[in-house]
């Protein structure tokens, strides 16, 4: 199975620009232009971070842009939600949070890792229990499982980015280790990323809306304009195989914002897990907002 896999399309209902500088419905569209270079596709997901303001229709938009795209080519679509997301606006546009659809021979789940009001991850008990019960007790797939989560179960890169990753990944790598996952598809961190955890390989795809910079000093938080997608393609036997491509831009690497290890400490205490009390409307399209 070939996956095209994106994330964090950070798209608005209207013609709002992210941080006042990205034009995130032409990121987009640039991505999905360059992809169209690819052969063939049977699978797009989209990661998480789908909406920035979580309105009905920037979700409307992302289902116009890349709906008509997949079934050109005969790939089903899955989506998933991100700490950006709004839960209802989701489910009305989208369908369901945590879900399980059949794609030729593979089963492809996907699990809500967000926290209203919050950038950092967690996955409770119940949804614990009910990955577990999909995994172990349902018929197994016949090619095996693809698990789609936005929070990844793997260290982040930065400083912010570690104190808004996913709280129990340890849980969740266990549930999957048991079972036929062969893949783990997240989102979040806006920059490419593969690792090997639990015996599962684990990929990240880049931003579409900007790129973290994982080179910035100790401390510090960056990004720049950039966007690509991950090609992912699970066999029927053998090793998961992922290739990252970029969608160039005019404006690529031009600067978005620079935080100092201040702002980013009192990003992490706002976005973090002691904001667990803020709304979930809190999250504002501003280097504040959890990534």
């Amino acid at each position: 199975m070939r996956i095209l896999h994106l994330s964090d399309t950070h798209l608005f209902g209207d013609d709002t620009l992210h941080y006042g500088i990205v034009d995130t419905q032409a990121a987009l569209r640039r991505v999905l232009e360059r992809a169209a270079e690819l052969d063939a596709i049977d699978l797009v997901v989209a990661s998480g971070d789908l909406s920035d303001d979580g309105t009905d229709a920037a979700y409307r938009r992302l289902r116009a842009l890349i709906d008509p795209w997949a079934a050109a080519r005969g790939a089903a679509v899955v989506y998933a939600m991100g700490n950006h997301d709004d839960r209802a606006a989701f489910e009305r546009v989208l369908g369901a949070r945590d879900a399980v659809t059949q794609v030729r021979g593979y089963r492809v789940i996907t699990l809500d890792s967000s926290v209203p009001g919050a950038g950092y991850g967690d996955l409770d008990a119940a949804q614990l229990d009910w990955l577990r019960a999909q995994l172990q007790q349902q018929q197994p797939s016949e090619l095996g499982t693809v698990l789609v989560v936005h929070h990844p179960p793997v260290p982040a890169a930065t400083a912010l980015l570690a104190a808004l990753q996913l709280q129990n990944p340890g849980e969740l790598l266990a549930a999957a280790a048991a079972s036929d996952v062969r893949v783990i598809l997240s989102g979040h961190y806006h920059h490419a990323l593969v690792q090997e955890a639990a015996g599962i390989a684990v990929v990240v795809a880049p931003g579409i809306t900007n790129t973290s910079d994982a080179l910035a000093p100790a401390g510090r938080e960056r990004a720049t304009i950039g966007a690509g997608f991950a090609l992912v393609e699970v066999p029927a036997v053998g090793d998961v195989r992922a290739m990252f491509v970029a969608a160039p831009g005019p404006d690529d690497g031009a600067v978005i914002f620079d935080l100092d290890e201040g702002e980013v400490a009192r990003i992490a205490e706002a976005a973090g897990p002691a904001s667990v009390s803020a709304s979930h409307g809190g999250l504002n399209p501003t280097p504040d907002s959890g990534r």
